[in-house]
């Protein structure tokens, strides 16, 4: 039960939070070091989330840190521009192939609207053996996308303004679909700088899901990062209701669950 109103206090102004933690070198150098200490702050804020009934699923975790260039150039089998001269996309996808298909082909169509051309795409290595059973049953599926600049014309900062953009008109046109998992499509994460790993997870179990580069300068960890790409988030019955609605969103159908 809530005070009644009083002075300067109302109680349509109080606020559930979040937990979140940030981590930086200020010289700018790329460590392990950030990184496990980005996760370890992760894992103490597990006290600021809810937690499903099975046990393990929560209602959203996530790391955001460097793009690990150096890393991607010796896993990709194509070759990346330097640094600052392509954006990666973290894409969450519909689990259906023919949908999972026709959502990237809306995104490469937008994507050429903006001039943008697709150096490649990659799978995201994932653990499904960590993940809840309520977490599992929409869980996405998960790639990422290299695009560059196709004019050689653009500032940084003009990358990703067009980048945004095509993530979000491919957002709204298979939002606006009739597809059974149109809510599946999402990018967590589209920039020149940085790449989002998150999910409904349990706060320990994203590095064991995703297994992040692990040099980077640069981290912001955040328990109750949504999950899902649905504005219909926390709507399962089993899962305890948070009354905080997230900004940034694994995906879930109406009866499921639900950096930018």
């Amino acid at each position: 039960m809530l005070p009644n109103p009083q002075g300067l206090y109302h109680p349509e102004n109080e606020h559930d939070n979040c937990g979140a933690g940030f981590i930086c070198s200020l010289k700018g150098k790329r460590t392990n070091d950030i990184i496990h200490k980005a996760l370890d702050i992760l894992v103490k804020l597990e006290h600021r989330g809810a937690v499903s009934a099975d046990g393990k699923t929560g209602d959203g975790a996530g790391i955001l840190i460097d793009i690990p260039h150096d890393f991607l150039t010796d896993v990709l089998s194509f070759k990346l521009p330097e640094p600052q001269k392509y954006a990666l996309g973290m894409v969450f996808l519909p689990q259906k192939l023919n949908q999972r298909t026709h959502c990237i082909e809306i995104f490469e169509e937008e994507l050429a609207r903006q001039d943008l051309a697709i150096i490649g795409w990659r799978d995201v290595p994932t653990n499904y053996d960590v993940i809840g059973r309520i977490a599992a049953q929409t869980l996405p599926n998960i790639k990422q996308v290299f695009v560059k600049d196709a004019t050689g014309k653009l500032t940084e900062d003009q990358l990703n303004t067009k980048a945004y953009i095509a993530r979000k008109r491919a957002e709204h046109r298979v939002f606006g679909s009739k597809m059974s998992q149109s809510t599946y499509f999402y990018l967590p994460s589209f920039s020149t700088r940085t790449v989002i790993y998150k999910g409904l997870l349990m706060p320990e179990d994203i590095e064991g899901f995703y297994n992040p580069p692990n040099v980077t300068s640069i981290s912001f960890a955040n328990e109750r990062l949504g999950g899902s790409h649905t504005e219909t988030r926390l709507r399962n019955p089993d899962v305890i209701k948070n009354q905080y609605l997230d900004a940034l969103r694994w995906p879930k159908d109406e009866q499921q669950l639900e950096i930018c």
